[in-house]
């Protein structure tokens, strides 16, 4: 039961970082338009946020986060046996390494297909920082999301689609293959 909130606490600990992450890649597109970076780097980034937002800051878009790492989770694992399954069992190819590359490619495309609204979400989330009257563009994920519906149209959820797909792609090809090969190293039932 314990492993079950594990990764909740994994990307709340690691929110801050993510925070700074985005806000300093955000800051490079500020320097090629000629203007001022907020930051000079990721310890001044960690006290300025601290310092104009409160400790809390340091929090901001967690819930997204979260809610990001739960759809790219709930689409990896859930597709993986599903696209294995059907892959077998349709006769594509049988239980060996070329299943497993269909069922990781369908595995990383359900996952990022899934996470690509929240991945938006959460970034847009964590880049807005509070101005001098301590305002904000978005007030909460709902509040962002149908804001970005609304102005931009559906298909603004799924921006970076295919930088994401590139990403979690290969990681899902390495980690399914490897995964089954350990399980036929001591016997164990695809099923």
């Amino acid at each position: 039961m314990v492993l079950l909130y594990f990764p909740l606490v994994v990307q709340v600990v690691a929110s801050p970082a993510d925070l700074v992450k985005v806000r300093m890649q955000a800051d490079g597109r500020m320097v090629s338009q000629g203007l001022q970076p907020r930051y000079s780097g990721p310890l001044h980034a960690l006290n300025k946020i601290v310092c104009t937002e409160g400790f809390g800051g340091l929090w901001k878009g967690v819930f997204p986060n979260v809610q990001r790492a739960f759809l790219v989770n709930m689409g990896e694992l859930a597709c993986y046996d599903h696209a294995k399954r059907f892959v077998i069992q349709n006769q594509i190819a049988n239980d060996n390494i070329y299943a497993h590359t269909l069922a990781s490619i369908m595995s990383g495309l359900s996952a990022t297909s899934l996470s690509c609204p929240a991945d938006v979400v959460k970034t847009r989330m964590i880049s807005q920082a509070a101005g001098k009257e301590g305002k904000v563009i978005y007030n909460s994920s709902y509040d962002c999301l149908m804001k970005t519906v609304r102005i931009e149209g559906l298909r603004a959820l799924w921006k970076g689609f295919f930088p994401t797909w590139a990403r979690l792609g290969p990681w899902q090809f390495v980690f399914w293959v490897s995964y089954e090969k350990l399980r036929q190293i001591p016997g164990l039932s695809s099923f």
